[in-house]
């Protein structure tokens, strides 16, 4: 509905919340999602620019394991290092506080400003973005085109508790010539993408996130490693 309304009335661009208010959706002018997961990198994008052009160094960005490598691409070109944690608030949070990040955040639309507060806020957000599109001097559609461009698909996997540890390791042996990272599931980095592999916290299953730069590409990952974990079983 917003995307139509956004389109009905040639808005400049369509902003939608969650009830609490802390993670934002943007849609462009031409009544397209923007992908909650580029909320956070355009907000890092601009606030990174401005921190480089004050003279500041060794700057820092906080996002979860989850979170696009979009984000990576963003950071380098200010000469930032990004830090990545668990998923959820206040692993980045904590991170955030620990190593002075200048902005941070999750893909699912949530944007940290440790200037304003070290919660996710879509207002800090709506902000930065429009500041962001008036200095940008373009559509939102062209602001997206300036990111790198992902894919991220998503599924889970019913499964019992207490076989996830089990199929975990056994995929950690299965692809030894991926970057494995363990603190949150299993992240398998590739050069071109990755796929993470989590236990929910609130049902009996296996969360599967893939990234890739075609969403074919990412549906075929995530399609995938389902049925390693479906054979497992």
């Amino acid at each position: 509905e917003l995307c139509a309304l956004v389109r009905e009335t040639r808005a400049d661009l369509g902003i939608a919340v969650d009830p609490d208010v802390d993670r934002l959706a943007l849609t462009t002018e031409e009544g397209i999602p923007f992908g909650e997961e580029y909320t956070i990198a355009s907000c890092a994008r601009y606030v990174l620019g401005k921190e480089s052009a004050r003279g500041k160094s060794d700057m820092k960005v906080c996002v979860n394991l989850s979170t696009t490598r979009a984000i990576e691409k963003v950071a380098s070109d200010s000469g930032a290092e990004v830090v990545r944690t668990p998923v959820g608030e206040m692993n980045v949070v904590r991170r955030m506080m620990e190593t002075g990040a200048v902005i941070g955040g999750e893909g699912s639309g949530g944007v940290i400003l440790p200037t304003v507060h070290f919660r996710r806020d879509a207002l800090v957000g709506i902000a930065l973005t429009l500041q962001h599109l008036v200095e940008f001097d373009g559509r939102l559609s062209d602001l997206k085109k300036a990111l790198p461009e992902y894919h991220i698909e998503k599924s889970k996997v019913e499964t019992r508790l207490d076989s996830v540890d089990r199929i975990l390791e056994e995929l950690k042996s299965r692809y030894t010539n991926a970057k494995q990272t363990t603190d949150d599931g299993l992240k398998l980095d590739f050069d071109h993408y990755w796929i993470h592999l989590r236990k929910s916290n609130t049902e009996p299953v296996l969360r599967i996130i893939a990234e890739a730069t075609t969403k074919e590409r990412a549906k075929t990952l995530v399609d995938q490693f389902a049925q390693e974990v479906r054979n497992f079983r």
